[in-house]
């Protein structure tokens, strides 16, 4: 492993760094109502880079106040297919047309290297405003033929009507901002609802810039509000809101049981993308060089910082010394550095708290028995930068094998058969997606169909399309992002009969 050097903050980004960072509550840009403020750092430096408004519940009120109008009254809800699917697009090209500024938000925010910022995360976002318009249009119910035993001479029209559900609340996390953001508020559009907004507090400022080109877009005011703040005030005041319809959230499964019990008050609908401790399998007939390379990736990309990253890999005994030489290789061999140097390769983490988090359960994979291959610290110097990790002779009770550390740390261990594989894999308390090496098809499928997990992919890791339903089993989540299936997050079915 090398380091890369710490580059300067562009200067194309200093006129939005030095503009006030306000709230978008009903089409208008709003100090909180506290007059607090909270500092957004670098991570690559440990430096404040701005300061953002601190909403807390009051804010949250007037948010609320503001959708609910917008829905109830407002022209959104009541708009046709075509005229949303027309604005919903238009947030897609703005995307484009601004990717270089908002991937180098994203690197200043968030960390990651700029390259990865606008290959992915801002043409992914992109794309996924362009893909939802496409529903906009499509949105529709059915005719269904009913009978009744008792009455068989009766006659009935009976239909179905789908429609928005209302007002939603959507918390969003800090490894992919405007990806999150993205992946939430284009079908919330795409249906008619609208939205209150909250980034998370590590990561605002791309959420800030992309309301800015929601207004530009067209959208009327009061359908996309944004409350920044901290997930203990403004997130809070969201979930239990009794205003709000719905509440979607992205994060921690810890956070989102939370949001559960916050959102008995009224019912609310939730749905919840939340942790994982992906199983990756590397058998011994796959083609070990992809298998290896692709290991890599499922667990550096993003810091680690990946809900769906690949942190249990096992492997097939035969070969698993050569393939842990082989991860190992490449963690020695990625650079780290500074998300705006173009040598690097894996940026910082995304906050103090963060970096304390996964440094400690380096600590403790250590003193559990496993072996660091490579890396296994923190590097020495300013930011929140940790060596890529890859830990052997772990087993199924240690910390760093149970527990989602979210960072560049896989832990590796042997299986000999089917069985046993089956076993340790599904032996989480989380769901959330699978890989798997093989040349033999069968057994790719057969383990596909026997791993507990909503995402499995074969000869491959972290492919993400709009079209491709993304989700978890046990306590990875509730209900899917992304394809034609997360539209009925944000969706209500009318039953409607007509006597004849």
């Amino acid at each position: 492993m090398s380091t890369a050097t710490n580059s300067p903050i562009p200067e194309s980004l200093q006129p939005f760094l030095r503009s006030p960072k306000k709230m978008l509550i009903g089409g208008n840009w709003v100090e909180a109502k506290s007059g607090k403020q909270f500092d957004v750092y670098d991570p690559a430096t440990d430096q404040v880079i701005a300061q953002v408004a601190e909403g807390e519940a009051a804010d949250v009120e007037l948010a609320v106040a503001a959708a609910r109008h917008a829905f109830d009254r407002g022209p959104w809800s009541k708009m046709g297919g075509a005229e949303r699917a027309r604005l919903i697009w238009r947030i897609g090209e703005l995307i484009d047309e601004h990717a270089d500024e908002l991937a180098q938000l994203e690197t200043l925010d968030n960390g990651k290297p700029f390259a990865v910022a606008k290959a992915a995360d801002v043409a992914l976002a992109a794309e996924m405003f362009r893909y939802m318009a496409g529903w906009a249009t499509k949105i529709e119910g059915n005719t269904i033929p009913i009978r009744l035993p008792f009455a068989p001479d009766a006659e009935f029209h009976a239909f179905t009507l789908k429609e928005p559900v209302g007002v939603v609340g959507q918390i969003i996390p800090w490894n992919f901002p405007l990806l999150m953001a993205a992946w939430k508020l284009a079908p919330a559009l795409t249906t008619g609802c609208t939205v209150i907004l909250k980034p998370a507090e590590q990561t605002p400022l791309s959420a800030l810039r992309l309301g800015e080109l929601i207004q530009q877009a067209g959208i009327p005011d009061g359908v996309v509000n944004i409350v920044t703040g901290f997930g203990e005030t403004a997130g809070a005041a969201i979930a239990s809101h009794e205003q709000i319809d719905k509440v979607a959230f992205t994060g921690s499964t810890e956070v989102g049981k939370l949001i559960i019990n916050a959102a008995t008050g009224n019912l609310k609908r939730v749905s919840l993308e939340l942790g994982g401790k992906s199983p990756n399998v590397i058998y011994d007939d796959a083609d070990l060089d992809a298998a290896i390379a692709g290991a890599a990736d499922a667990i550096f990309f993003n810091q680690g910082e990946v809900c769906s990253a690949g942190s249990r890999l096992f492997v097939q005994q035969g070969v698993y010394e050569q393939v842990v030489a082989g991860v190992s290789e490449i963690a020695k061999s990625l650079q780290v550095g500074s998300g705006f140097d173009a040598a690097t390769q894996m940026g910082p983490l995304v906050s103090r708290e963060q970096f304390n988090r996964v440094t400690g359960y380096l600590k403790a994979g250590v003193d559990q028995g496993a072996e660091a291959s490579a890396g296994g610290s923190a590097l020495d110097r300013p930011g929140y930068f940790v060596q890529p990790t890859v830990l052997k002779h772990a087993t199924e009770e240690m910390s760093v094998v149970r527990e989602e550390i979210f960072g560049p740390v896989v832990a590796a261990m042997p299986f000999s058969d089917d069985a046993e594989l089956v076993r340790k894999a599904n032996n989480t308390a989380y769901g959330l997606a699978a890989g798997v090496w093989t040349r033999d098809i069968s057994k790719a499928h057969r383990f596909a169909k026997s791993v507990k997990a909503g995402s499995v992919w074969i000869n491959c890791y972290s492919v993400f399309d709009a079209a491709l339903p993304f989700g978890g089993y046990k306590q990875s989540g509730w209900g899917r992002e992304m394809g034609h299936a997360v539209l009925e997050n944000y969706l209500q079915t009318k039953s409607v009969c007509v006597s004849l």
